[in-house]
């Protein structure tokens, strides 16, 4: 089951996401994720993002398994290698994120949660290294997460130019941070990136709405990959992968535990119209607020 939203018209660019749900299995991820590029492939997609965690997600066996299973991004023969090779190969953009990003010489063994952007010609032209860390523990649901005892933080915004628009690039529990997305609009964003491992406690009460709320206050397309399903036995995720437009509108929703694609084509002439609809950015007071 592919969704699209209309027949790609010249004057637009196609963006695709892709729905998975990955294990601890690197060869088994790779295998979904490529079957998931060449179906965009064949829809004429410019850009297909994935999900954070698309190349690995913990197993369950210990708090280490990520950061013990992370790779640099140049590593000789490396996952994010063998992407360069398909986004040169079929011609395509990909949205790679999060990656565990293996840090090198760092002396406490830490690893960061790497956003990638990947041209046509296999070339990373931007990495953002995920600012919040999900730190939770409510021992009355057995749920215990604690993101930076492994993966250090990073401290830099990130757009890139690319086919389908300007890019702003965040992961997951970003999306709690509005301010974040502020700066993104206000570096030019025309579509924010949210790819996610949603829980789905969390992802029930509060994916769609914060999704909504981060399209509609910063006129922006917002395209959101989510993980879905049952990674393993005490770690599952929500799905819902949605692509939103700048009213706030839901153009795709993919149901739970199932892993397809999705895509629409972006009009960035209806972006400027609702950005000019309704001027929001024009009547900021930035200097007023109090954050």
């Amino acid at each position: 089951m592919i969704k699209n939203s209309k027949t790609l018209m010249n004057n637009l660019k196609r963006i695709g996401l892709g729905q998975i749900t990955s294990t601890n299995n690197k060869e088994e991820n790779f295998r979904k994720c490529k079957e998931m590029i060449e179906k965009a492939v064949e829809n004429k997609v410019n850009l297909f993002c994935l999900p954070e965690c698309f190349a690995f997600i913990s197993g369950g066996i210990h708090q280490f398994e990520s950061r013990d299973n992370a790779e640099y991004l140049d590593q000789k023969g490396g996952i994010i290698e063998r992407y360069k090779d398909l986004a040169k190969q079929h011609n395509i953009w990909l949205s790679l994120g999060g990656f565990h990003e293996k840090i090198k010489e760092d002396a406490n063994d830490m690893i960061y949660n790497t956003h990638l952007i990947i041209d046509s010609n296999g070339n990373i032209i931007s990495e953002y290294r995920k600012m919040h860390l999900f730190d939770v523990d409510i021992p009355s649901k057995g749920v215990k997460m604690n993101e930076s005892k492994v993966v250090k933080g990073g401290n830099e915004l990130v757009v890139c130019e690319s086919p389908v628009g300007k890019l702003g690039l965040s992961i997951c529990y970003d999306l709690r941070f509005p301010e974040l997305y502020l700066s993104l609009r206000r570096m030019d964003a025309q579509i924010l990136l949210v790819p996610s491992a949603f829980m789905k406690s969390t992802g029930e009460a509060h994916w769609k709405p914060l999704l909504q709320a981060r399209a509609i206050e910063n006129q922006t397309y917002v395209v959101a990959a989510a993980q879905t399903g049952d990674h393993h036995s005490k770690r599952s995720s929500y799905g819902h992968s949605m692509i939103i437009d700048p009213w706030g509108k839901v153009l795709h929703d993919l149901p739970d535990n199932i892993n397809d694609i999705a895509f629409v084509d972006i009009d960035l002439d209806y972006l400027s119209t609702c950005r000019e609809n309704i001027p929001v950015f024009n009547h900021k007071k930035l200097n007023n607020y109090k954050i």
